[in-house]
């Protein structure tokens, strides 16, 4: 492995922190996230349009860089320190990777070149309330607990002379108020033999309610998605070949390894703004940052974001590793996040300061992709550390190999 990064992804990075060192600021966030989008419409079409932004890690018949997962691993480290609220994570980190391995060819050649050039912004709506399950980093996902349970759980499909239909609600959406195309998980096949498929559905589709929720965490919009008899078209063509579960699971290892990146560059960014501050504060005549106590909690804390960086990089290049890397890295971003809020002191501690914002990204962060220790606790089992495993976990109390 060369960990030594290349010209081009040196000049990715640096051109698109530049970019949102401009127009991404606490004040630019905040009112990007009161918009009707949750996110500023001419900002992500200017890192579509002239960064290529949705489209770094696609194919290039489709309109896409051709990068790796390294590249978009790079930018989402930049938008983590940002805390740029965008559609990039739903739509090119979740959205486009399924949409890639499971569409058909004329499914592909319509949707790609629209996500890749930014006129097409897509989500993963999934029933059930846990994404990090659906997406295997949590629960190994073929036991379908994820998907809803009991006879109507979940989104329900309907095959009809009129194509499928589907019936049901998902909670907690990533962009689902805003995104231009929704890939649905729903049950198809009856209770005997249900089994859960992917569907496209259009955000003009009937019968189709979407409401903005309240989050913790603004830069992050979820949705509450509701489907009342609405037209949807089948993700692939053989029905019966269709492997949900594992494009999920692959999906979700470099998922978790772009969400580490952009997790680190969270705690960077908190890191950043705490050392600058702790320079100019002062205290008994000298600048706080000049105390060793405060010497040593940044030190530390410098110490954690590196590491973090360093597996969340070698996730990047074996998403294997993509689990264990987001335990790391979520678990940085929120000791980062909380020692920054300390030591700003008082000011730290009012609710209109910008470090609130990383507390709140790290929080939510957790919330939807976590916790850390399921995300540890479920990677040691996949790799035999507690014995012999089952599709419902490991099993305890066997000796260890």
């Amino acid at each position: 492995m060369d960990a030594a990064f290349t010209a081009e992804q040196d000049e990715i990075r640096r051109t698109l922190r530049d970019l949102l060192a401009r127009h991404s600021g606490p004040g630019e966030v905040r009112a990007a996230v009161r918009t009707a989008e949750g996110h500023d419409p001419a900002l992500w079409r200017r890192l579509a349009q002239e960064l290529g932004l949705p489209g770094l890690a696609l194919p290039e018949e489709y309109g896409g860089a051709g990068c790796t997962a390294t590249e978009l691993a790079l930018a989402c480290e930049e938008t983590g320190r940002a805390l740029l609220p965008s559609p990039l994570l739903a739509t090119a980190v979740l959205a486009a990777p399924l949409i890639t391995a499971l569409g058909a060819p004329a499914q592909r050649a319509r949707l790609l070149p629209r996500i890749a050039d930014g006129a097409l912004t897509a989500t993963l709506a999934l029933p059930g309330g846990s994404m990090a399950a659906a997406l295997g980093l949590t629960a190994d996902n073929r036991t379908g607990g994820w998907a809803g349970g009991g006879r109507a759980g979940g989104v329900q499909a309907r095959l009809g002379d009129g194509g499928w239909r589907l019936y049901g609600e998902a909670d907690r959406v990533l962009d689902g108020h805003s995104a231009g195309l929704l890939l649905v998980g729903a049950h198809t096949g009856g209770y005997p033999r249900s089994r859960t498929l992917l569907f496209l559905v259009s955000a003009e589709a009937e019968g189709l309610t979407r409401t903005r929720l309240t989050s913790m965490d603004e830069t992050r919009s979820l949705a509450r998605v509701e489907l009342r008899d609405t037209p949807a078209e089948l993700l692939g063509e053989d029905e019966a070949a269709i492997d949900v579960c594992g494009a999920l699971a692959v999906t979700g290892r470099t998922a978790a390894a772009h969400l580490a990146a952009e997790a680190v560059g969270a705690a960077a960014g908190a890191l950043a703004r705490t050392v600058a501050y702790v320079k100019e504060r002062e205290q008994f005549g000298r600048a706080i940052g000049s105390f060793q106590a405060v010497k040593h909690r940044l030190a530390d804390l410098y110490v954690r974001v590196e590491a973090a960086r360093s597996a969340a990089y070698y996730a990047a290049w074996d998403p294997a590793a993509g689990p264990l890397a987001l335990a790391q890295a979520l678990e940085a971003a929120r000791t980062v996040a909380g020692e920054a809020v300390q030591l700003h002191g008082g000011i730290g501690f009012t609710w209109e300061h910008e470090a609130h914002l990383y507390v709140k990204r790290a929080a939510a962060d957790e919330l939807l992709f976590g916790p850390v220790h399921r995300l540890r606790d479920h990677a040691a089992g996949q790799a035999g550390l507690f014995g012999d495993v089952t599709p419902d976990g490991p099993v305890r109390g066997v000796a260890l190999r």
